[in-house]
This record gives C-alpha cells, sequence and structure tokens, in this order.
C-alpha cells in the first residue's frame, strides 16, 4: 500500500536518455495535451538554458496502470506503436518543451508551420562570451531556414551556408548520434588542436547532451479526479483537463481489421452527433453533461458496470464495450430529451433548465422508452422546477428521481406528494443564470410561447434571438428609469422576475423607459390582450392604460396580480396533485386541493 510520500516522487535523466525513451515509448503524450505553441525564438531561447545549464523546471509524469490514447507522433516524429505495459507514464507538463526538444533534434514537421523544417543546427563558430551574454544563442542555434542561400540567391544566407559546406554548423542530431564523424569532418578542416575554440565549442555540446539531466516530478497512485485538478493548478496557461478527456482518452481502441475490431474514439462519436442535431437549442450541451448522461444509461443497462455515481470517480469507470452496446438507445433517448425541452416545454437553449440533473433523469425516462408519457414528464418537470424545496441537488437526489421516473415507466402509475410553494419566494426572484426558480420562471414564461408586442402573430424566442444574445433580451414591464423617477416602488419590485417579460429587441430598444400607460397606447389594438395572455402578464395593466391612471401602488398591484396568474397556471400544469399555497411575506397559508 503506498504512502503519501510514495505519491509524488522526484528524478531525473540526461536529454538524451528522455528522447531516446520517447520514441521508444516508454513516455506517451495523452491526446488532451492538444494546444502546441511552436516559436522558433522560444526553442531557440530553450536550448540556450540548456547549454548554459540553467534549470528548465521539471516535466510532470503521471505514473498509472489505466491505458489512454496517446499521440503516436510527436511533431510529425512517427513513434513505437507496439508500446504495452502493465504501468504507463503520461506527460502531464511538458508537453511543449519535449515536442521542441524532440523535433530539434530528430525534424520532420510542425503542425501549422507547413514546409518548416524544426530541425536545429549549431553554429560551432559562434564563441560564448561570459555568464551574462544573452545573445548570442540567436546566431549560434540556427534553423535550415537561417542557413540555406537558395543557391546564392539569399545572400543573407551567404556567410552561414559557406560555414554549413565547410562542417562548421552541425545538426544536433549529429551532435548527439554521430560525434566521432562531427570531430574527424573538424580534424579534417583543419580545426585538430583540441584547444581551438570550435572544437571547444563542439565538445561543450556533447557535454551538454550527455550531462544535462532533466528533472521530472512523478505521481504514483494518484487517481483521475485529483490528476484533472493537479493539471489544472500546474498548466501555466491555466487550461483544465476535464475527466470528459481522460474518459475519450482511456476508451479509445486502434482499428484492428486482421481480426474485424472496429476502432473506437468518443470524441469522435460525441461531435458527428453534434452535427446530426445541429439544427437543436441544445446541440452546444457541454460535454460533461453528455458524459454523465451516458453514465445514466450505462449504469441502467449494466448495473455491475462499476457507474455507481456520476462523479469523476466513477465516470473513469466507463468502458468502451459498455458505450457500444448503449449508444444507438443513447442517441434516441438524447433527442427525445432535448426534443421535450425544446419542441415541448418550448425553454429555446440551455441556459433555462432549472436543475442541470433534469438531463439526467428524463434521459433516464427516454432511454428504452417506446411509449413515454408526457402528461407524466410535464407534471414531472414542473413540479420540481417549483418546488419551494430543492428536491434535485445531489447525486441521492439524482438516483431517487430516476428510480421514480423508471418506476413510472415500467407500470404507469405514479403519485406526487403534496406541491409546496412560497408566494413571497415567486415575488422575490430575480433574474440569474444560478437560480433555479428564477430558471424556472423564465421557463414558464417561455413555454407559453410569448408574443411580439408589435408584431402579435410573431414570437419572440426565435432561434437567432437566442443565439445572438449572451441571455434572453429581458425587458421591465415598468421600466426601471421611470420607476425611479416615479417613486412608484422599490428597487426590489422593480427587479422582480414579475416585472420582466420577453421582449423582440427592437420592440424593446423602442420602448426604452417609456411610462407603460404611454408605450401600451401604442400597441392597443384586439390582439394586445391575447399578447399580454401569452407572457402571463394581468391584463389590469391595459385597463389602467386605457384610463390614462396609475392606482397608488401600481406595480405593487400588478405584481400580485402576475404572481397569482402564475400560481393558477402551475395549477393547471400540475392537476389531481395537492396544491399548496403559502406567502412566508403575510404569513397566510391556503390549500388548493
Amino acid at each position: 500500500m503506498s504512502t503519501y510520500t510514495d505519491r509524488i516522487q522526484p528524478t531525473n535523466s540526461a536529454i538524451s536518455t528522455y528522447l531516446d525513451n520517447l520514441l521508444a515509448r516508454k513516455y506517451q503524450i495523452p491526446t488532451f495535451q492538444r494546444d502546441i505553441v511552436w516559436e522558433k525564438e522560444n526553442v531557440k531561447k530553450l536550448w540556450d538554458s540548456i547549454y548554459k545549464f540553467y534549470p528548465l523546471g521539471s516535466i510532470l509524469i503521471w505514473k498509472t496502470s489505466t491505458k489512454l490514447e496517446s499521440h503516436r507522433e510527436i511533431g510529425g516524429i512517427e513513434l513505437a506503436d507496439n508500446f504495452s505495459s502493465n504501468e504507463y507514464q503520461y506527460i502531464l507538463d511538458g508537453q511543449q518543451r519535449t515536442t521542441a526538444l524532440l523535433t530539434s533534434i530528430y525534424g520532420d514537421k510542425i503542425v501549422c508551420k507547413n514546409k518548416f523544417n524544426p530541425t536545429l543546427y549549431v553554429d560551432l563558430t559562434i564563441e560564448f562570451t561570459d555568464a551574462t551574454d544573452d545573445t548570442s544563442y540567436i546566431k549560434r542555434f540556427l534553423f535550415w531556414d537561417e542557413i540555406d542561400d537558395k543557391n546564392g540567391q539569399n545572400k543573407g544566407n551567404k556567410s552561414k551556408n559557406e560555414r554549413y559546406e565547410e562542417k562548421l554548423i552541425v545538426k544536433l542530431e549529429d551532435i548527439k548520434n554521430d560525434y566521432g564523424n562531427v570531430e574527424r569532418n573538424l580534424y579534417k578542416g583543419g580545426y585538430g588542436n583540441f584547444d581551438h575554440p570550435y572544437r571547444q565549442q563542439l565538445a561543450k555540446c556533447k557535454e551538454v547532451l550527455d550531462n544535462y539531466r532533466m528533472s521530472f516530478i512523478e505521481l504514483r497512485g494518484i487517481e483521475v479526479a485529483e490528476v484533472c485538478q493537479i493539471f489544472e493548478r500546474i498548466n501555466q496557461a491555466g487550461k483544465p483537463l476535464y475527466i470528459f478527456d481522460i474518459v475519450v482518452a482511456k476508451t479509445f481502441r486502434i482499428e484492428d481489421k486482421k481480426n474485424n475490431i472496429p476502432g473506437f474514439y468518443l470524441r469522435e462519436l460525441i461531435n458527428n452527433f453534434r452535427k446530426s442535431i445541429a439544427s437543436s437549442q441544445y446541440a452546444n450541451v457541454d460535454d460533461w453533461t453528455l458524459l454523465q448522461m451516458l453514465a445514466v444509461v450505462v449504469k441502467l443497462s449494466f448495473p455491475n458496470a462499476g457507474i455507481q455515481n456520476i462523479t469523476d470517480k466513477y465516470l473513469n469507470e466507463l468502458k468502451t464495450e459498455h458505450i457500444e452496446a448503449v449508444w444507438s438507445n443513447f442517441k434516441i433517448a438524447v433527442v427525445k430529451t432535448f426534443d421535450f425541452f425544446d419542441n415541448i416545454l418550448h425553454i429555446k437553449g440551455t441556459r433555462l433548465i432549472p436543475y442541470r440533473y433534469l438531463y439526467l433523469t428524463i434521459i433516464a425516462y427516454f432511454y428504452r422508452n417506446d411509449k413515454p408519457d408526457y402528461s407524466f414528464l410535464n407534471k414531472y418537470f414542473w413540479y420540481y422546477s417549483f418546488h419551494n424545496a430543492d428536491l434535485l441537488t445531489n447525486t441521492t437526489h439524482l438516483w431517487q428521481h430516476i428510480d421514480f421516473v423508471n418506476q413510472q415507466k415500467a407500470n404507469s402509475t405514479y403519485s406526487f406528494n403534496q406541491f409546496d410553494i412560497d408566494k413571497n419566494s415567486i415575488r422575490k426572484s430575480f433574474y440569474s443564470y444560478r437560480g433555479r426558480l428564477s430558471r424556472a420562471i423564465l421557463s414558464l414564461y417561455a413555454n407559453h410561447k410569448p408574443q411580439d408586442w408589435a408584431k402579435p402573430h410573431r414570437g419572440v424566442l426565435s432561434d437567432v434571438y437566442y443565439l445572438l444574445t449572451d441571455k434572453p433580451n429581458l425587458h421591465h414591464i415598468f421600466p426601471v428609469n421611470f420607476i425611479k423617477q416615479s417613486g412608484i416602488a422599490s428597487h426590489i419590485e422593480s427587479d422582480s422576475l414579475m416585472n420582466i417579460a420577453y421582449l423582440s429587441q427592437i420592440t424593446n430598444l423602442k420602448i426604452s423607459d417609456k411610462n407603460p400607460l404611454d408605450y401600451l397606447k401604442e400597441y392597443d389594438d384586439p390582439d394586445l390582450e391575447t399578447v399580454l395572455c401569452s407572457h402571463l402578464i394581468p391584463t389590469i395593466i391595459l385597463e389602467w392604460s386605457r384610463t390614462d391612471a396609475l392606482p397608488e401602488h401600481a406595480l405593487t398591484i400588478f405584481i400580485e396580480e402576475r404572481v397569482n396568474l402564475l400560481l393558477e397556471d402551475l395549477k393547471l400544469k400540475l392537476d389531481g396533485i395537492e396544491f399548496n399555497v403559502f406567502d412566508m411575506g403575510n404569513r397566510t397559508d391556503n390549500i388548493y386541493s
């Protein structure tokens, strides 16, 4: 059994040994290490630090028995593809340095730098002056495009090309792998004296490659979830490593044509699935949610698969064969889930789903369910979205909910406990991405397919409307500035969601800060009352506009009327369920049966 002191072990090895081990696949770069920022200047500075025996910083290695999908080439250099082991060594931090070192020696190509050869050369004629020398590296370390004179056409490179022809500019690779021949070339060129500066430069480079020690920090006995945290904290760019990346790498399988075994790449499956539902507002749901939805259906199909929960620890247990087995039915269930949100509830986009866990409970209901009961599902959604108690906030709740919906799926019978709602919580709800009740209220507004006041036969929740804005275009029915100027309400009342409606951007801008009595006159026609009802807006405000008079405490009266409309609508949606309304503002209760 490993102890905490075993978890982190500092080690080191020579650069040459490290590069040889990379080619032998003793170290691997997992595919979640994707973005390479390769710049010539940075590579030269890297080698200058090595040349001066400056420390580079440690390479972070994760040693684990978990097999991940890993890159089979680095910078275009093919690595051995037959490596297998009981323990794998993955580079978590140091990919940039590793790629720079490997391609400097062995060349080939760099992604996004077409036709550029990253092989690095050393100009032996460039002397190292003193400890403060911080510029000579630019001339000492060269790439081929800085040497090649293109048969005399590039005059700026003429002298360097001549030194290359005289064997005074040599490849790092040759110094590493063919040192004797490089030394003989210097001898033949008249530089046989061991004390000659060129020979000294060559010896210095050989010493660097043989004796410079790369530092490593090895992690052992670290679980996947913890690796994700470590990766994010040590990654200088702050790029997080998500469990989805780990699962993609771990479940990857290369096609085996000989044994008729197909390849498997979860990221590609997910991306292709997204393309197939590109028209849906839910095609951009995050990878983590999709992975958890996948884990739920795997658990339902394979109870003994080790997926006991949807946390990182158990998501790590997802197996390729289990994903393959459920994939077709999983896609069908996801499409039904998104369709339910989009076209039945009319919630146009992921931002307004009150609980993220609703994705998981509802996919569990649709999974391998040919005869879903949408009346039940509607009640389920609105009951838990609005219930005064938060009844879907943790994984214990989640599995209880999944058992509940699956019980209905199995025998079509179900019963809900009494529904409780605080009238004051509705009254004082504000717009918030994180507020469950706020999102529920906005979802309820969206569910009624609100129409544009200026164009009564046009809905305001269009696709473009949602795609082009960071949040829904919300309008204050009693504009905030109007309220301030008239002094008819407090700040709390003005920002209540009971004073909010969806409007098109054009209509919203046109209304601006006008008195509601004035702007409603501009839209007052036979259809306006129907339009207001589509927003759950009490028509009493239209009566005030027609009489051109706001009563005292008009906004308070309006908010109370709208709260009542919302509760009446909820009561209809939860028909047959005991409906208990209480008011923590007025301390009065009433029960609707």
